[in-house]
C-alpha cells in the first residue's frame, strides 16, 4: 500500500485550502473539495498505478475547478453500489460532493475533474 501522506497529497491539499480559504470560500465548501480532491489522488494511485499525478487547481469566476491527470488510459466507471463492498464509492462521493465531474482522454492517459460553483 502506497504511503497516503506523501508530498504530493500534502502539498496539494495545503495548496487546495489556502486557495479556496484566501478566495472567501465558506468551509463546508473547502472541506468537500479536499474529500473530491483526495478521491481523486488516491484513485489515480491505486487504479492507474501513477505514483505522482499531476494536479491543477484553477480558480474561475465564481468556480473552482480541480484536474488530476494519471498515466493509464482506463476511463473511470461507476460501480453499483454494494452495502458490503470495501472499496468502488470514489466517484458516487465526487459526484456527491461537487456540482460537476468528468474525465477527458489524454493522447498519454487522462484527466479527472470535478467543479464546484458559488465562492463567496
Amino acid at each position: 500500500m502506497r504511503n497516503l501522506n506523501s508530498p504530493s497529497l500534502t502539498l496539494s491539499r495545503d495548496a487546495l485550502r489556502d486557495g479556496m480559504t484566501r478566495a472567501g470560500w465558506p468551509p463546508s465548501s473547502i472541506a468537500d473539495a479536499e474529500l473530491a480532491m483526495v478521491e481523486l489522488i488516491v484513485n489515480a494511485w491505486r487504479h492507474a498505478d501513477t505514483t505522482s499525478p499531476v494536479v491543477l487547481i484553477l480558480f474561475l469566476p465564481n468556480t473552482l475547478r480541480v484536474t488530476v491527470s494519471d498515466r493509464s488510459p482506463s476511463l473511470p466507471k461507476e460501480k453499483p453500489l454494494s452495502l458490503l463492498a470495501e472499496s468502488g464509492r470514489g466517484l458516487q462521493l465526487v459526484a456527491g460532493l461537487t456540482h460537476r465531474w468528468g474525465v477527458d482522454p489524454q493522447q498519454l492517459g487522462k484527466t479527472i475533474w470535478f467543479e464546484l460553483d458559488g465562492a463567496a
